[in-house]
């Protein structure tokens, strides 16, 4: 006997996993060279070896009873401050330890928040087209999710008219990816200078704090010299959700933090209270031998040329066929429109030909679908001829 609570959530399990896992049928059954997935988000390009090397020198080196330990929940006051130091060398902050909270990844890091500030029936905005597991973070927390729709006519970015509708008393947050998932698209400065004076007049209005979380597994992957704001220098009651998964190849280590700036409204008794989400939730704390890899590795960055050839070859090869894109201008997710507007027909029809990409509808973002181009280059040279069929077909 199941829960009632959990029943929705098996029936729509993950396309993306679901997807995933296919795949790996369809390489057993017509060999992997003829499958090409750009389902999941799993980088193909190798951890830095300061990675490899960190573990090594502190599973040889340090105490082992302080690195299999508990630590605070919060994690190792070392890596955090390492953590503090990169942001404030970086943007220009003044975070210290106490602001931030090392978590199981960016997934634990957003649960935490929601935990930590959601009651039930309390609102949280999303902008559509939207990671497909924000609606299962809400609810954990008997939260409700409202959407607020974007469109290719305004290059998918957040518009302030549309957001001034969404909020109401009950809006307790408002959640932002940058760069998105799974558009592809930066959000620039100006739009979050937009949608910050709208939370500020909103929080003036209903008398309590309506927060920005800032959802940011892809900081770093920013193309063409292109900036990704930082949020907390916008708006106070921002709040920090962040993963090493995609920046340093990272994405089984499940290693991330929370950051709470001291400017957030009444920043310490939220510190303490995530503190304890962390704990609660199941999670206790961060795992201990990547944290102290970190706190050696704070100030990595990846090779993002990698994923922006990736996206240039996929992109140019694709638009050549025919097929309408959004360019990429970080993550590495490609969002393309299905011919004839069903997303779910082209993602079964690609299928055919050993393709694997996830419909839109699974982001609320019917008409299109997201290849995640974060794979070997050779997968890509090797698809674009299966695309080409593809075309043939359906155009």
């Amino acid at each position: 006997m199941i829960s009632e609570r959990i029943k929705p959530l098996v029936a729509g399990n993950s396309v993306i996993r679901a997807m995933f896992e296919e795949g790996k049928k369809m390489a057993e059954e017509r060999g992997a060279e003829n499958v090409f997935d750009f389902s999941i988000g799993n980088p193909n390009v190798p951890a830095p070896e300061a990675i490899n090397r960190a573990m090594k020198e502190i599973l040889d080196g340090e105490d082992p009873v302080k690195v299999h330990g508990y630590m605070s929940n919060a994690g190792f006051p070392e890596t955090r401050k390492a953590v503090a130091d990169n942001l404030n060398e970086r943007f220009g902050t003044a975070f210290t330890e106490k602001n931030v909270i090392m978590t199981v990844g960016a997934g634990s890091a957003l649960n935490v928040l929601l935990k930590t500030i959601l009651d039930p029936g309390s609102e949280v905005i999303v902008f559509a087209p939207y990671f497909v597991e924000y609606d299962s973070y809400i609810g954990n927390y008997g939260g409700v999710r409202v959407m607020v729709q974007t469109s290719e006519e305004k290059g998918f970015l957040p518009d302030g008219k549309a957001l001034v509708k969404a909020v109401t008393e009950k809006t307790r947050a408002v959640v932002i990816n940058n760069p998105n998932n799974p558009t592809g698209v930066i959000y620039p400065e100006e739009t979050i200078m937009e949608i910050a004076e709208v939370l500020r007049e909103k929080e003036a209005e209903f008398g309590h704090p309506i927060y920005l979380v800032s959802d940011e597994p892809y900081r770093e992957l920013a193309y063409g010299g292109r900036q990704v704001p930082f949020l907390t220098k916008y708006y106070n009651d921002t709040v920090v959700g962040y993963s090493y998964s995609k920046s340093l190849s990272l994405p089984g280590e499940r290693i991330g933090y929370v950051l709470i700036p001291d400017e957030s409204d009444g920043a310490d008794e939220f510190i303490d209270a995530a503190t304890i989400a962390n704990r609660v939730s199941g999670c206790v704390n961060a795992p201990s031998l990547i944290q102290l890899a970190i706190g050696r590795c704070a100030d990595l960055t990846c090779d993002i040329s990698y994923y922006e050839d990736n996206a240039k070859l996929i992109y140019e090869g694709l638009t050549a066929l025919g097929f309408s894109c959004v360019k990429p201008q970080g993550a590495f997710y490609l969002w393309v429109k299905a011919p004839g507007g069903d997303d779910k027909a082209f993602s079964q029809a690609a299928k055919k030909y050993g393709i694997l990409m996830v419909p839109g509808t699974s982001f609320a973002g019917p008409g299109y679908v997201r290849i995640s181009y974060c794979v070997a280059r050779e997968t890509i040279e090797r698809a674009l001829p299966e695309f080409k069929k593809l075309a043939e077909e359906v155009m």
